[in-house]
């Protein structure tokens, strides 16, 4: 995995629209140039009244004030108050030039022309001050900070339409292998839908990419080559699924061979044992070569590709974060391998976590993997989990 993230590159901000930029991580000292509320205004429903006026209100004593006016949102019309007097005000008013307090519609009788305050506020009460949130010159949002709805709201306040963000990682997605066909195809026999190239995008769009899937190529010199060479320049990871197979790989390697270096190995790992990865074109794009099995495809998604498009997004954690949970049944693991086995994660009534691995190890089961909501994480040193072990789990959790 260390060789995968040094080789990535960084990825110059860009400028978008705030809402484009949710999810991203800011890519600059956002300095407001306003302040944050802009006037003096209600919270609350009530009367706007000097404290002096009402110091003496109890429940069983009332004060009774004039009512002069009413102060609505919007309103661009500067009202004052003079002693006795009180303003009948709305949440987001402009406070009255006088008023150092409001008193809200609960701790009165909801007079209109005249008022009983059966409860005094302190100086202050109920009063949001201009400038209290964000004074001219703060730092509204830092580089480094992920853009979510608080931050978007924030940098719409002080007037911000656009900012700069990392970008979202151009993450193209091919499938190789002369027997698929595209989905709404029937198949005839010895021929196989194209699921990894949907899948994997899938899997690299929930990682937060901008994907683009580019479908199945056969095994094809001519037509992988002319394909590989018109991804290269939109592309900021590549990811290939398929062409290990003995009568394809030869093909796979040799272009990718001229474009590039590509070193292939075996993992420790079941599913998805066999890898390969390098970079490739004169911009040096990384590429992942998965294998063709859907299972393994997308297992080697969440162990290599997830982690290299947090990385590339900015994120500080690459790697979704484990639990542990206690195994419902044993299961077995091959010596020698880190086995990952599809499972589903139940919170336990009694406290932590259980669970339960879902179908077979089979790296073709891909209805297994739609059923599971976690991969159960058996180390290469285990050959058997018992029943009641404690397990670590990864939780495929949707979203980036």
């Amino acid at each position: 995995m260390d060789a995968i993230l040094s080789s990535l590159p960084t990825l110059d901000t860009i400028e978008l629209a705030v809402l484009d930029a949710q999810g991203l991580l800011c890519g600059e000292e956002v300095i407001s140039e306003t302040e944050l509320p802009a006037f003096d205004h209600s919270a609350v429903d009530g009367y706007a009244v000097r404290t002096a006026d009402v110091q003496m209100a109890r429940p069983d004593d009332a004060v009774q004030l004039a009512v002069v006016g009413e102060a609505e949102p919007g309103s661009h019309e500067t009202r004052g108050l003079s002693a006795g007097t009180a303003i009948r005000i709305y949440p987001g008013a402009m406070l009255p030039h006088g008023a150092d307090a409001i008193v809200p519609m609960a701790w009165t009788d909801r007079g209109v022309a005249r008022v009983d305050i059966r409860k005094a506020p302190t100086e202050g009460s109920y009063i949001r001050r201009a400038g209290e949130d964000v004074q001219p010159g703060d730092t509204a949002v830092t580089v480094g900070t992920p853009i979510g709805p608080a931050q978007v709201g924030l940098l719409a306040a002080v007037g911000r339409t656009r900012v700069l963000a990392r970008p979202r990682p151009r993450v193209t997605v091919l499938s190789i292998g002369s027997e698929l066909v595209d989905v709404g195809t029937k198949p005839a026999p010895g021929e196989l839908v194209d699921v990894n190239s949907f899948a994997l995008s899938a899997a690299a769009r929930d990682a937060g990419a901008a994907v683009y899937r580019a479908g199945a190529v056969g095994a094809d010199k001519d037509r992988l080559m002319s394909s590989l060479e018109s991804q290269l320049l939109r592309t900021d990871l590549l990811v290939l699924s398929g062409g290990f197979a003995s009568s394809s790989f030869d093909v796979v390697s040799e272009c990718l061979s001229e474009l590039g270096r590509v070193d292939y190995s075996r993992v420790a790992m079941q599913p998805g044992m066999p890898q390969g990865f390098g970079v490739i074109g004169e911009r040096e794009v990384p590429v992942l070569c998965f294998p063709n099995d859907p299972v393994s495809a997308l297992v080697s998604f969440e162990v290599f590709a997830r982690p290299a498009i947090r990385y590339l997004l900015g994120k500080k954690r690459l790697f979704r974060p484990m639990t542990r949970a206690r195994a419902t049944e044993r299961m077995d693991s091959p010596a020698g391998r880190k086995q990952f086995r599809r499972g589903l994660l139940m919170r336990h009534p009694d406290g932590g976590y259980v669970v339960s691995p879902v179908g077979g190890a089979g790296a073709h089961l891909l209805f297994s993997m739609a059923q599971s909501n976690c991969l159960i994480v058996i180390d290469e040193d285990l050959t058997e989990v018992t029943e009641g072990a404690d397990v670590q789990v990864i939780p495929l959790v949707l979203g980036a």
